[in-house]
């Protein structure tokens, strides 16, 4: 069975080697995260490069994401590297200190804390670990009580309960980054901590700018995991091209109870809208000491499958973990089992459907046929990518096959749910594409002489958004 659902994995030194890198991509990776809050702009040149190097020695084309830091809303750096925090023991946060942390006072990579709480806010450091309430604002210190103690240690997050800390989505080293991203022409920019739509258009335009000595135009990831988001979820989407559920950060600002009913809600809105949604954090979390992962991270997985994500991502695990490889296996692994247990839902999908745009309506009319006929495969012709997104937003049976003469494009498909990527010659006849397009399905081995397939094309050849012919095949 082919698996739907793509994987995204993080580079780090786990997986920095030619060999490992090659292993992950022939084990299932098809989006290769470049984390940006660790490494220099070299570091991460070399590293797409790498990628690129690896997928070649694979046989695969895969995408590459770049994460953008975003705001550092950080405590600083402690004299002996952590303290041990005590509950009931009061704690102050200066955004004026220069010297080490104590257990009694730490400074701020975040100046502006102080301007963002007041008396009775909560905050939450290290991932919602421990937990402070405001007692008062004196100048540049912030007065705090613990309320839940532990271990603390140099440059942990902070969060505010219930959002609403200032930090802009992109910092200046976020604005370097884009440049660094757009030298190696990443597929995908994730921009973290977005609260608005134009924090989304801001960075397209970057992007944009940066790109256009390459012209080149990634596609947007907006990462949500601010509470502020979550309001404006619906124009934040149509800003971007995705979004990624970053379970993480959203969970410590929203609470952790919220989060599961926030990742349906984000998911179906995604595919109702035409977008690609990513569900990450702590998927396979247990994975990075252990080779097998835990029931319970199995069915968080599976429901995100189920849920009808495009991608599900690895962090640690594949970045700093012991067995990236084995991780990406037993995620692949799962992904088609909980593939297996689904319905398609062509049908009711399309009860009060309207199409506006004729490639649209062909795209919908290929998944409709070819659900009711049977069809072993639908094979979109497509320069932009857009025919075969459209076909992905919806949960048929029919495993659809992207063929492009862009190599952009063919790795932009690679994160597009149960859609494979292919890349095939240029042709400005139509029949000569169609009969190209048939016999590379048959040499890999997706169809053999009696099958029926649908082929949804444009005509004439080679304009994006021009798809406007659908037809049904069977290879002779």
């Amino acid at each position: 069975m082919t698996r739907a659902t793509k994987i995204v994995a993080t580079l780090g030194p786990a997986s920095s080697s030619p060999e490992v890198l090659a292993r992950m991509i022939r084990a299932g990776v098809d989006v290769v995260r470049l984390n940006f809050s660790h490494g220099s702009a070299q570091d991460h040149q070399d590293r797409a490069t790498l990628v690129r190097e690896a997928a070649r020695a694979a046989g695969r084309e895969v995408a590459i994401m770049a994460d953008l830091q975003g705001p550092k809303i950080r405590v600083g750096k402690f004299d002996g590297g952590k303290v041990l925090l005590v509950p009931g023991q009061p704690f102050v946060l200066d955004a004026g200190r220069t010297e080490l942390g104590t257990v009694e006072c730490v400074g701020l990579d975040y100046k502006e804390l102080p301007r963002d709480v007041k008396p009775g806010d909560v905050l939450l450091l290290n991932d919602g670990l421990l937990k402070l309430v405001v007692d008062g604002v004196r100048g540049e210190q912030v007065l705090t009580t613990v309320v839940v103690g532990g271990p603390l240690s140099n440059n942990k997050g902070i969060n505010k309960a219930g959002g609403g800390l200032t930090a802009p989505a992109l910092t200046a080293k976020d604005m370097e980054d884009i440049k660094t991203a757009m030298s190696f022409q990443c597929e995908y920019l994730a921009v973290s901590f977005p609260k608005s739509a134009t924090d989304m258009e801001m960075a397209r335009q970057l992007a944009n700018v940066a790109g256009e000595a390459w012209r080149h135009r990634p596609a947007m990831i907006a990462k949500i995991e601010r509470s502020e988001a979550i309001p404006v979820l619906e124009q934040i989407l149509k800003a971007s091209d995705g979004i990624m559920v970053a379970r993480g950060d959203l969970a410590v600002e929203v609470g952790n109870a919220a989060v599961p009913a926030l990742q349906k809600r984000m998911i179906k809105m995604a595919r109702e809208l035409d977008r690609v949604v990513i569900t990450a954090t702590q998927m396979m979390e247990s994975m990075i000491v252990n080779p097998v992962p835990t029931r319970a991270e199995v069915s968080d997985v599976a429901n995100a499958v189920l849920d009808g994500t495009d991608a599900v991502m690895l962090s640690a695990e594949t970045a700093a973990g012991s067995y990236p490889v084995e991780t990406i296996e037993q995620m692949a692994a799962i992904a088609i089992e909980a593939e297996r247990a689904e319905d398609a839902s062509i049908d009711t999908d399309f009860a009060n459907k309207r199409f506006g745009r004729i490639d649209q309506s062909i795209a919908m009319g290929a998944l409709f046929t070819a659900h009711h006929l049977g069809c072993k495969a639908i094979l979109a012709l497509t320069e932009s990518g857009s025919t075969a997104l459209w076909m992905s937003r919806h949960n048929v049976k029919v495993p659809i096959y992207g063929l492009t003469s862009q190599v952009l494009s063919q790795r932009k498909m690679s994160l597009y749910r149960n859609v494979q990527p292919l890349l095939m010659p240029s042709f400005a006849e139509r029949d000569a594409a169609l009969a190209h397009a048939e016999a590379l399905l048959v040499e890999r081995g997706v169809l053999k002489p009696g099958d029926t397939y649908a082929i949804t094309c444009g005509e004439p050849m080679g304009y994006p958004g021009g798809t406007n012919m659908l037809k049904v095949c069977r290879v002779g």
